[in-house]
């Protein structure tokens, strides 16, 4: 297999001279040789040597024509995370830079978070960080992601949704974002392989049996393009463009239209030499087809801020079938397939620095938001929207063109031209008529804001109106800075009603170590830091006091024997086995099932002595008695059981929880699956994402565990309908 390894870093080198003959070869060797020993013994899961993944990535770079200093980057960027080779090593032996980069990749190992999520989104802040000293850091990630993607085939089923459904939230928008297109379809598509496999091979199958004549169709208008262009006398490429998977999975999804509706399957490019040319061949275009009204978007004069660069128009073809077309020169296409990483090439040294600060000061800004984001679970929220939301163009008076997202309001609009604007807002006026703050921007207003001195600063019901997390942080930072004290009391107040509605009261909840851990966690320097942190919303009332009850429940160590007095002498008289559970040991006490597991028979199960409520029934997996085993020790369990013949005659409450993509009559025929069996739906609720996926909890009257598990199988094989799970 080190052949297989040597013969792939051959054509590397081979890559690389090809495209710079000054390129460091020496160097890149050295990396080779030192990943080769590193890896040395470790395997993929697929069974090859692990030296193939960081030779993958660096192909993937080298193809980007990225320096030298990625591409060893590329090589090492597993080497600190997998083996025993220290970061101080990389630095000492390849130089600050691809130390940076190998550092930006490497995961948060050796930190304790309290679930993945947690450590998820920690990584990401990390590489964010990271990616604003060396954009590069993300580039490699990508490369990175695109090989692992491509090799998913040896995971297991959960792990290729697990990582399916985080390169299509995160990586592929993060591909978009930088202007890199074709790594972000090459993303999107591999993910939809996994995610809804059933769709993805009824698009392919369908774009295979028809390719031959929609190919026919756009070729005759390629060959009219290039003979009227010659006419032209206009140098320039025509070329058929074909839609990626992902895009038509969305489009037939979102517009609810069959693959055969759908007339853009195929597009035509058109790249010449000069932004004049394109100007001059969309007029051509336009002569020659029947353009259709607004669908004309001309990204030279107002570029995406991925930087992205094209003339797009939708026009009637010969046959009355509508196609698109995109003009742009060969730089901008060059942008357009590779993003940044068209602007990183170093060659001899840094190229162009000033220009590229420019083009990432998207990744500062939102360095600077998350950093006041106290809350990770609020930072994929905020994320989102800067990353991955549709765009809308609007003009200041002066005619500057402002990028915001799709739904920004007059709010969002002054914040992105200065705080100061923001905050001394007295009005709005859209295209020269006065507007209301709550007006949703579209493309093409031009947007006035009316400031007054006599305004003392934003109003709170303004974090309800903007959509983006820049006004919403530094509307926050103004009530955080100016109005302390007033948020200190507010957040005091919200607290104590919070207290009061689940009557408990602050010397319960607010004990010192408790609060400080608290404290620590959100790096505030005090609890008065707490307070206005509630006071002016960074922080919600339940999350604080939630976390405090926890701490509570956790710290109530009574002893078994006196909870199991408490429990007897409150008890009224009943047979333990009323509800098909017997205590071992006890003849007459309360006896309860849990309904924040909802036992029902088969399943193992466990007593909880709870204080003057008898005993409490879980099943022994439940999360709560497994951390009340973990902090209070077993002292308040006791053994249960099922009594069969008893549990039998009962039926009992449970809650299961389908995950599908969503489709038309999905619920209809849950409810038909349950309905067939005979058993009864006692609650139904459900969701739809913004991805379109429906989630659905159904709560259901059953006899046992067995029952259960047969409503589960049967629903897991519906149409589109991807997990089936017990949801308490």
């Amino acid at each position: 297999m080190e052949n297989v390894s040597d013969n792939s870093f051959e054509a590397l080198k081979e890559k690389v001279l090809a495209y710079n003959p000054k390129f460091n070869i020496e160097r890149l060797t050295k990396a080779y040789e030192l990943a080769k020993v590193a890896h040395e013994g470790q395997n993929r899961n697929s069974g090859e040597p692990y030296l193939s993944h960081p030779l993958a990535v660096a192909h993937i770079l080298a193809d980007l024509e990225l320096d030298c200093d990625s591409l060893v980057g590329a090589l090492l960027h597993d080497v600190v995370e997998d083996t025993s080779y220290s970061l101080s090593y990389i630095r000492e032996e390849f130089g600050e830079n691809v130390a940076l980069i190998v550092d930006g990749v490497t995961k948060l190992g050796k930190i304790q978070y309290t679930s993945k999520e947690e450590q998820q989104i920690e990584n990401l802040r990390k590489m964010f960080l990271a990616m604003a000293k060396d954009v590069r850091v993300i580039v490699i990630k990508l490369a990175d992601r695109l090989h692992n993607m491509r090799t998913l085939k040896a995971k297991s089923e959960d792990k290729q949704r697990e990582k399916a459904r985080e390169t299509l939230e995160v990586y592929a928008a993060l591909a978009h974002r930088l202007g890199m297109s074709k790594i972000k379809m090459e993303l999107e598509d591999l993910s939809l392989r996994y995610l809804d496999p059933v769709a993805y091979k009824e698009i392919t199958e369908s774009i295979n049996l028809k390719r031959r004549e929609r190919e026919a169709y756009i070729n005759d208008i390629i060959h009219t393009l290039e003979e009227k262009l010659k006419e032209l006398g206009i140098h320039s490429h025509v070329m058929g463009r074909a839609k990626h998977f992902y895009s038509i999975y969305r489009k037939m999804y979102t517009q609810n239209k069959s693959i055969d509706e759908l007339y853009d399957l195929f597009a035509v490019r058109v790249i010449v030499d000069s932004v004049k040319d394109c100007y001059a061949v969309l007029g051509m275009v336009h002569e020659l087809y029947y353009p259709i009204p607004g669908r004309f978007k001309d990204y030279i004069a107002m570029p995406k801020p991925n930087m992205y660069q094209s003339l797009h128009t939708t026009v009637i073809g010969p046959n009355g079938t509508p196609f698109e077309i995109q003009i742009r020169t060969w730089e901008m296409h060059r942008v357009a397939e590779h993003g940044i990483a068209a602007h990183w090439k170093y060659k001899e040294g840094r190229a162009g620095e000033t220009d590229m600060d420019s083009k990432l000061e998207w990744i500062r800004q939102i360095l600077e938001i998350q950093q006041n984001v106290v809350d990770s679970d609020d930072f994929m929220r905020t994320l989102k929207i800067d990353l991955f939301a549709d765009e809308v163009f609007v003009f200041t008076p002066k005619g500057d063109v402002i990028n915001l997202p799709a739904g920004s309001t007059p709010i969002d609009f002054a914040f992105m031209i200065h705080s100061a604007v923001g905050c001394k807002m007295a009005g709005v006026k859209v295209n020269g008529k006065i507007a209301t703050l709550d007006y949703v921007l579209q493309n093409g207003d031009i947007v006035d804001i009316m400031t007054s001195s006599s305004v003392h600063g934003p109003s709170r019901d303004w974090l309800k109106l903007c959509k983006t997390s820049q006004a919403r942080t530094k509307i926050n930072q103004w009530f955080k800075r100016e109005r302390r004290e007033e948020n200190i009391t507010r957040g005091k107040e919200l607290i104590d009603k919070e207290l009061r509605r689940i009557n408990m009261t602050s010397a319960q909840l607010f004990r010192p170590e408790w609060v400080e851990a608290i404290c620590k966690k959100y790096t505030f320097s005090n609890i008065d830091d707490l307070f206005a942190a509630v006071g002016y919303g960074a922080l919600t009332v339940n999350k604080i006091v939630g976390r405090l009850r926890e701490q509570y429940r956790l710290a109530m160590k009574t002893a078994a024997p006196e909870a199991l007095a408490a429990a007897a002498v409150t008890a009224p008289k009943r047979t333990s086995a009323s509800n098909g559970v017997v205590v071992e040991g006890i003849d007459n006490c309360l006896v309860r099932l849990s309904r924040c597991c909802n036992p029902v028979p088969g399943d193992p199960i466990v007593g909880y002595i709870t204080r003057g409520r008898g005993v409490s029934v879980h099943r022994a997996d439940c999360p709560n008695i497994v951390a009340e085993n973990r902090y209070s020790g077993t002292d308040r369990l006791i053994k249960v059981h099922w009594q069969d013949e008893v549990a039998q005659k009962n039926s009992y409450y449970t809650e299961l929880t389908i995950s599908a993509y969503d489709r038309k009559g999905l619920l209809a025929e849950i409810t038909k699956v349950i309905s067939d069996l005979k058993i009864l739906i006692s609650a139904i609720h459900s969701k739809t994402t913004k991805d379109q996926i429906a989630v659905i909890n159904v709560t259901i009257e059953i006899t046992s565990k067995e029952q259960f598990e047969s409503v589960q199988k049967k629903l897991a094989r519906l149409q589109s309908v991807f997990e089936v799970t017990r949801s308490n």
